[in-house]
């Protein structure tokens, strides 16, 4: 018996002496703040994520919005100047066609100019309402933009290019006046 007991007894020395410490000891109060955080961090993660994912669908949003206000912009600019045109035609051309300076001959030729422009800012004006009204043309909204756009400057082309022409007749029709001053003055010597 002794024998057995004192092997039981180095057995249990050499383990002792072999792994020193023993089994680590778990604080559980400690594992379970470590778990809690874990949760804690989970939904913050899961709250970062929806908030992302709704910041990215309100940066959609506002992209849509800002092409919409472009649009509207190009369309309230396309329309300005389409009034400045009907309102340039309406006067301009009366104020032309009445002076006594105007050959008959050149009244046709000056209407056919203005009529021009005019049907040009027409056809501009149904092209527009096609490219924002119908479904068939699959444009995006920047593509809608650009056109309106392209469509905007040369909107603005026919204006000087109406303002060119009518100062030109007015500078005609101001050359023809002085020249019959000139022709028709009274001489008192």
């Amino acid at each position: 018996m002794k024998p057995l007991l004192l092997t039981l007894v180095l057995v249990l020395n050499i383990q002792h002496h072999c792994f020193a410490q023993g089994m680590p000891v778990y604080d559980n109060t400690n594992f379970i703040s470590l778990a809690k955080s874990l949760i804690e961090s989970a939904k913050q993660t899961s709250q970062l994520i929806q908030t992302v994912n709704f910041l990215k669908d309100q940066k959609e949003n506002i992209e849509k919005v800002n092409a919409i206000v472009k649009q509207l912009k190009a369309v309230k600019a396309l329309t300005e100047n389409n009034q400045r045109l009907f309102n340039m035609v309406r006067d301009d051309l009366r104020n032309i066609l009445d002076s006594p300076y105007v050959k008959p001959e050149e009244v046709e030729r000056i209407s056919q100019s203005f009529n021009a422009i005019l049907d040009q800012a027409l056809d501009d004006l149904d092209f527009i309402d096609q490219i924002l009204s119908s479904d068939l043309l699959k444009m995006t909204d920047g593509e809608r933009t650009a056109i309106l756009k392209e469509r905007e400057k040369a909107s603005k082309a026919m204006v000087s290019d109406l303002q060119l022409k009518t100062e030109r007749y007015r500078d005609i029709i101001a050359f023809r006046k002085m020249q019959d001053l000139v022709n028709h003055r009274d001489t008192n010597y």
